[in-house]
């Protein structure tokens, strides 16, 4: 007989979730504040997908490896997800407090790397540990209650710099310097994002893998079935993957493209091979390995998942657009200034921060009073799609207004759409997944988030140089017509509850 989980209040809700709020505070600090750290290192504006490449390769790499190890980790009294969350938030701090005292592109692109690497160890199996602490009639709420922290968190971490500056600390620094503004926000940064994790560390009880077992439906067959298909796979189908990066490698080539692509291409090739030996292991029996294991679920997806994938993808190509170009366009646009030794560019650089905090909010907001209320009148994948719409006319703002405060409009857009993203896949997901995965399925889901980003690292920057030098407005462009592609394909999904 199965048994259902006890229902969590909302002592236990924000528990369970209170560590994403400092994981988000991390991640803004990097996403406001990476490319002005870069430019004030001396990078150009068209080499900064090249030093962002570092957050979506890690990101690619670790999830679905964390995913995977968090299904079949338990530590005792420390758990299943919990140990992950405390040593990437150890990594993410140290990141954190050493990124500051960067003395050149190179370095700060490391600890850049070391910084995402160790956010996503922390955060993907927070995506997974609302599946496991909650039952399914409360995944919506969980979610939503996630949403907010992480919309919260932004706000804080987005904030910091503007607040410091307010308050007397420097916002200025001398040629190949950071602004004491940026370095004492990374510091309390550092500082909210060990004690919120451990918070939830400490005040959480994780279910144990007999209770786990006992509230399961049936999932134990999954792990066997995705072997089973693994196996009957034609391991020469990896040479498609393979001729596709010889393909991309021999376009860098030919056309003399950015050749960040070539990592593209890498990343393809590799993937070939990786299916054909996930393949081969998979026959000779050793389906349990980690390779069989993630390239058997990635091919084994349930079907809902792979059409929100698509969603995903276009989603946050809008959002990593925004997060490397959205301080050089007001910068450029908005205060008149492309130099990063300039007063201007630096008043910029804090009012991003103070642009990332409206959309954050928002998205804070959006996700307890707004999102629930859509869903029940519209079914949630109409929800999104009426969200990633806005956002994309919040991004078309960009080009319509030139007074800095009027920008603030056109986050509100942005906000929600952003709680969309981050509340409505999940939750559209959460009640269809297999217990048992629950871990690798988000770690994989993740892949899509991802991706984009790596494409926009690599592949943007070559169509802005070609197309439109020294005009970093244009991608505002870009990004909202993602978003509208996105919106399109939210309306091809249906869920029971649509």
């Amino acid at each position: 007989m199965r048994l259902e989980k006890p229902r969590q209040g909302w002592t236990g809700l924000w528990n369970i979730s209170f560590g994403f709020f400092g994981i988000q505070i991390g991640f803004a600090l990097q996403n406001a504040n990476m490319s002005r750290v870069f430019q004030s290192l001396g990078s150009s504006i068209e080499d900064l997908p090249a030093l962002w490449i570092a957050a979506p390769l890690t990101g690619l790499l670790v999830q679905p490896v964390v995913g995977h190890l968090s299904d079949r980790t338990w530590l005792g009294r420390l758990g299943r997800r919990r140990p992950y969350f405390l040593g990437g938030a150890v990594l993410a701090t140290l990141a954190l407090l050493v990124m500051p005292e960067s003395t050149g592109l190179l370095m700060a692109a490391m600890l850049l790397w070391m910084l995402d690497a160790s956010l996503n160890i922390s955060m993907e199996p927070f995506r997974a540990f609302v599946g496991d602490m909650l039952r399914k009639d409360q995944h919506t709420a969980g979610y939503a209650v996630q949403t907010a922290f992480i919309g919260a968190g932004a706000v804080v971490g987005s904030l910091f710099p503007y607040v410091l500056d307010h308050l007397g600390i420097s916002n200025l620094a001398g040629p190949g310097g950071i602004p004491d503004t940026v370095r004492f926000s990374f510091r309390a940064g550092a500082l909210a994002l060990f004690v919120a994790v451990l918070w939830t560390v400490l005040t959480t009880r994780e279910y144990s893998p007999e209770e786990q077992a006992a509230f399961a439906d049936g999932d134990d067959d999954h792990t066997a079935t995705t072997a089973a298909a693994l196996a009957r796979r034609n391991p020469l189908g990896g040479l498609a993957w393979i001729a596709a990066g010889a393909v991309v490698a021999l376009a860098v080539w030919q056309w003399a493209l950015e050749k960040e692509v070539y990592l593209l291409a890498g990343l393809l090739v590799g993937y070939g091979l990786a299916v054909i030996a996930a393949i081969l292991l998979a026959r000779s029996g050793r389906s349990a390995s980690m390779l069989a294991g993630i390239v058997g679920d990635f091919g084994g997806m349930p079907p809902i998942m792979k059409r929100l994938a698509f969603v995903q993808f276009f989603s946050w190509s809008a959002l990593f657009i925004m997060w490397i170009n959205t301080t050089p366009v007001v910068a450029q646009y908005h205060f008149g200034s492309a130099d990063p030794a300039s007063t201007a560019y630096q008043e910029a650089g804090n009012w991003v921060g103070v642009l990332f905090s409206v959309y954050n909010g928002v998205a804070a907001i959006a996700a307890l009073a707004l999102l629930p209320r859509l869903a029940r009148r519209l079914g949630k994948a109409r929800t999104h799609a009426l969200c990633l719409t806005l956002g994309a006319l919040g991004f078309a703002g960009f080009f319509m207004l030139r007074d800095p405060q009027a920008l603030i409009l056109p986050e509100i857009g942005i906000g929600i759409a952003w709680a969309s993203i981050l509340a409505m896949p999940y939750a559209i997901l959460a009640s269809s997944l297999p217990q048992a995965k629950l871990g690798i399925y988000m770690g994989l889901f993740n892949v899509f988030v991802v991706l984009p980003q790596l494409l926009v690292a690599t592949v943007l920057g070559s169509v802005m140089k070609h197309f439109f030098p020294q005009a970093p407005i244009w991608t505002m462009a870009f990004a909202a017509g993602t978003l509208l592609v996105a919106a399109c394909a939210a309306l091809r999904i249906s869920t029971p509850a649509d």
